[in-house]
């Protein structure tokens, strides 16, 4: 099958029926966007942000990467692209919300958990296993008390949520907007066989379904 054929038939459907229909709606986003919330998501196909929240075009600034992590705020060498998306969204946008968006079967928790790629040249797994590094921590204290099978998976997937918050919070554009009460940040993780959201609950340190 001709796959990108399939998706230029999308592309025609799209215009003829969302664009057709709400061609207000995109003139005026062609002016500007003023997004409610940044997601920070997965690059996994199976956990679409857009699709889960059902929104409209213009609603929501994604962020999207493997694993659904943010890194430390390191303002030294190396090249930032979700430290730039996020101090953009932040402070240009000004969105009031940020939601870190986790989901089951993440690939790229497997593979930190099992190690699988930690001798990989790059070209070969190596950038999947430096990425994954920033989990190094959780990692290793939930492998050495749960293994590496699905159980271990999903906390460690539940503690990369947690460290991408904690680490939201070393940006100082974030933590002093958070501090002022202008910025409020979420972690939830998604359920791909269940279709179901789960909602982190930082006083207790558990996820809530939704």
């Amino acid at each position: 099958m001709d796959q990108f054929g399939h998706l230029l038939d999308g592309y025609h459907r799209f215009r003829s029926d969302q664009y057709a229909g709400q061609g207000a709606r995109w003139r005026e986003l062609a002016e500007g966007q003023s997004p409610v919330a940044v997601i920070i998501a997965c690059c996994d196909s199976r956990a679409d942000p857009a699709t889960i929240f059902d929104t409209n075009p213009g609603e929501i600034f994604v962020v999207r990467n493997v694993a659904n992590l943010v890194p430390p705020f390191e303002p030294g060498g190396g090249r930032h692209g979700v430290s730039a998306a996020l101090e953009f969204a932040i402070t240009q946008l000004e969105i009031p919300e940020i939601i870190v968006m986790g989901h089951e079967r993440c690939g790229g928790i497997e593979a930190s958990l099992t190690g699988r790629f930690a001798d990989a040249a790059h070209g070969e797994g190596g950038f999947i296993a430096g990425w994954m590094d920033l989990l190094e921590g959780p990692r290793t204290l939930i492998a050495a008390e749960h293994g590496k099978g699905s159980d271990a998976a999903l906390l460690l997937e539940e503690a990369g949520i947690c460290q991408s918050l904690a680490n939201l919070r070393s940006f100082p554009f974030v933590a002093e907007r958070e501090a002022a009460g202008k910025l409020t940040l979420h972690g939830c993780h998604f359920s791909i066989f269940k279709g179901q959201l789960f909602l982190l609950d930082e006083a207790k340190g558990i996820f809530d379904p939704v």
